[in-house]
């Protein structure tokens, strides 16, 4: 409530977006971050004249607090968050504290894999069709500060499983779930209870509101049964059954609808006629194209949108083609399963740079794989073992890189006409580079130098 005292933990994206729609809203806003602040943060956040600290986090400056919104990358197990919940205070995300500043219809969109993607794909048609969308989230700018600045009718949000854990009241009109594959596992323990936050973005969703879920993905459906989900189901499979929203029959992807107990079909496109390719593409492109049916766009704005949308920067980008050698840039894949997809969709022989900070990877799913598309690994980390021992049987070419133009040297090195050199890492990005982005842009400038 305005007036209140609200305190802000993490000074980056979301807390930034969060203490500046907390101080438009009326709120005494301090915020806190325990690094050092990006100089575009401190610039922004100073000029609004709200105040904080960096470096630190000061807990008689933020236990007197009546809400705190955490940034999801602080962990619950931190000693200030254990200290907040001693106290009884609140803690939200930014998310949530936005969502509750905001009367606009949400599209909210999670999963293992595929969520940006799918994100902006849905956000392009819902421009297409001519609606007032909004685009944030993991995505872009944060949820918070695009509903301070610039409120739109519809948000379209790409949605973490760390956002989704800090949510209490949080209800997307349309929530869309892609996929569950183990990740994160460090921070959760289990897959059940990876499983669990990712269900949460229909714990608070009413029976008018819709859930959108892959019905072939076997973590989904165990999370089914462990949750009910009060809004009207709408699956999406490659096959067609009675209870299918839309599928693929014949390579054409078919919207099925149920009308007065009758199955009614109609052909939306050729699936050869999609944008984006590769498998893990056709099932993104099916789950936004539900999500615009539930909002009545018409089909032929949905097939247009569908047919020439342009890929997310960092998810299978191509970036450049040197003597021959293409350079594809998926440095967002930052878990195995991501890299399966991408490993899927290759149609040349691949030069495969991985590695970065492991988050418990089991690369075992990826060695038929391997076997058949990889003719070389560059790994790109500080520690490499853990790859060195999966694959080593598999690949004898494996070489060890420590910077992004060090291993964009020797993929050219070893590559040769027709082959794709592949960035694709399975991991974090933080033992040499600020972020998965950083990661990218330096393997697309160290591309460009070639």
């Amino acid at each position: 409530m305005a007036g209140e005292r609200i305190v802000i933990l993490g000074g980056g994206e979301s807390g930034t977006g969060a203490a500046i729609l907390a101080s438009k809203k009326g709120y005494e806003v301090f915020l806190s971050d325990a690094g050092i602040l990006a100089d575009k943060y401190r610039k922004f956040i100073s000029a609004s004249g709200i105040e904080f600290e960096e470096g630190v986090h000061t807990l008689d400056k933020i236990l007197n607090a009546s809400l705190v919104v955490k940034s999801p990358g602080i962990s619950p197990e931190s000693a200030t968050v254990k200290a907040l919940t001693e106290k009884n205070i609140p803690v939200i995300s930014e998310i949530e504290f936005a969502y509750r500043h905001t009367n606009a219809k949400i599209i909210g969109i999670t999963g293992t894999n595929g969520k940006t993607t799918t994100t902006a794909l849905t956000h392009h048609i819902l421009k297409k069709a001519g609606l007032n969308a909004g685009l944030a989230g993991n995505i872009g700018k944060s949820f918070a500060l695009s509903v301070a600045e610039n409120e739109h009718d519809y948000y379209v949000l790409e949605l973490s499983s760390f956002q989704l854990d800090d949510m209490d009241t949080f209800s997307p009109h349309i929530a869309v779930l892609l996929n569950i594959t183990p990740d994160h596992l460090d921070r959760y323990g289990t897959l059940d209870r990876y499983i669990d936050s990712k269900f949460r973005i229909s714990l608070h969703q009413k029976e008018n509101d819709h859930f959108i879920f892959w019905s072939d993905d076997q973590a989904i459906n165990r999370g089914l049964k462990r949750h009910t989900v009060k809004s009207s189901l709408h699956s999406f499979s490659e096959i067609c059954t009675s209870s299918s929203a839309v599928c693929i029959e014949n390579n054409q992807i078919i919207f099925n609808h149920r009308k007065q107990n009758q199955q009614e079909k109609q052909t939306l496109m050729s699936i050869f006629d999609l944008a984006l390719r590769g498998k893990h593409n056709l099932y993104n492109s099916m789950a936004a194209s539900v999500a615009a049916k539930i909002l009545d766009i018409k089909n032929e704005v949905i097939r247009e949108s569908l047919s020439d949308f342009q890929s997310v920067e960092h998810r299978l980008e191509r970036v450049n083609i040197v003597h021959g050698i293409e350079f594809i840039n998926d440095s967002k894949a930052t878990n195995v399963n991501s890299v399966w997809y991408a490993l899927e969709s290759m149609q040349k022989p691949v030069i495969w740079i991985a590695g970065g900070v492991d988050k418990g990877n089991d690369y075992t799913i990826l060695n038929d794989l391997v076997k058949q598309k990889v003719k070389a690994i560059i790994c790109l980390g500080t520690d490499n073992r853990k790859i060195h021992k999966a694959f080593k049987s598999i690949v004898q070419d494996i070489t060890d890189a420590s910077s992004a133009m060090e291993a964009v040297q020797i993929a050219y090195a070893k590559g040769k006409k027709g082959d794709a050199v592949l960035l694709s890492p399975a991991c974090a990005s933080f033992d040499l580079f600020k972020s998965y982005e950083d990661r990218g842009w330096q393997f697309k400038e160290a591309v460009r130098s070639l």
